[in-house]
């Protein structure tokens, strides 16, 4: 039996914990959260003891992995801590505000050569392979990006030194996608609706992307709406246009193909067989989600600066991100 501590117990980790607790093989060993009163609560519906922090979660023991699902301006010390019990790793994205933070928590876990997963589990999604089997020979030479969405019912969402505002903490999901089905990013350049709520994150942005390999990109943000409007990926190759959502893709615009909804329960799978020592599809490791997180942070420091950004690291890549994890087959 696998014993999984969660640190957080807000939405995130509640999908989690009802996954997780549907496995046989499975059981949830303690839930902590800086609010007793919701640790508690997640705790009483799976049976498991509830801490008021990551600490005691940690010396209580015993564990053999756990999942970190805390908003952006938690992420550091519950990893860190984590780390130092040598405790195989699930991270909820974003990673983190900043770089540094992200870039720290990878080497730590390729240092202890711990198993870690990111939940990007779009890359879960059936219709991906779909896709990439219609786009097979014929590379994507336009892609647009869509989150345009309504404020989420948190508190510290609208504080972007909280959040990081809706590129780093949303639109993160169609950014991976687009490394998976397009390739790696050389510049972006983002460019903010003007804000009418000062001190609050933007409400709007545009962006284009210049993709390593020559393919144009487009990414446009909102939260301005009272519903999730339109969260989509749509690319452009010779004789075929696809759009990918969370839940179907169409294929020139008159074929529909939707998803078999497992990707939430892939996602826990994999990582779980990771941790038991088993042939896992672990798609999105720590190290690999850092590749995606400098995306969502170049995009957020054009906005900010009001001026194009070139992705220094990944400068004259020309591989797509590896849909199964595999570092080897990115280019940095």
């Amino acid at each position: 039996m696998t014993r999984v501590g969660i640190i957080g117990a807000g939405n995130v980790a509640a999908r989690h914990a009802d996954v997780l607790s549907g496995f046989a093989d499975v059981t949830i060993a303690g839930i902590a959260d800086t609010d007793p009163h919701r640790a508690g609560a997640l705790a009483a519906e799976h049976g498991s003891p509830a801490y008021g922090g990551h600490a005691a979660l940690l010396d209580a023991g015993g564990l053999d992995a756990v999942y970190v699902c805390v908003p952006p301006f938690a992420h550091g010390n519950p990893e860190r801590d984590v780390l130092s019990c040598d405790l195989p790793i699930f991270v909820e994205k974003p990673l983190s505000l900043d770089l540094q933070t992200a870039e720290m928590i990878a080497t730590e876990i390729e240092r202890r050569s711990l198993p870690s997963a990111v939940g990007h589990h779009w890359r879960y999604l059936d219709i991906v392979e779909r896709a990439r089997g219609l786009l097979d020979g014929r590379p994507v030479r336009l892609a647009l990006g869509h989150w345009l969405d309504k404020v989420p019912p948190v508190g510290w969402w609208l504080n972007p030194s909280m959040s990081g505002g809706q590129i780093l903490e949303q639109a993160v999901h169609v950014l991976d996608l687009a490394r998976v089905l397009v390739g790696e990013v050389a510049m972006v350049h983002a460019v903010p609706a003007e804000n009418t709520m000062d001190g609050e994150v933007d409400r709007a942005t545009a962006a284009v992307l210049r993709f390593a390999d020559g393919a144009a990109g487009l990414l446009a943000t909102s939260c301005l709406l009272t519903r999730k409007h339109r969260v989509s990926l749509e690319v452009c190759a010779d004789g075929i246009a696809l759009e990918l959502s969370e839940t179907r893709l169409l294929v020139d615009g008159d074929r529909v193909i939707e998803d078999d909804g497992q990707a939430k329960t892939r996602v826990d799978r994999e990582f779980i067989d990771a941790v038991q020592g088993k042939n896992a599809d672990v798609r999105v490791p720590y190290r690999e989600a850092l590749r995606t997180h400098r995306l969502a942070l170049a995009l957020a420091r054009s906005a900010a600066e009001r001026r194009p950004v070139m992705l220094d690291a990944l400068e004259g890549a020309t591989g797509k991100a590896a849909a199964y994890g595999d570092p080897a087959r990115l280019t940095e």
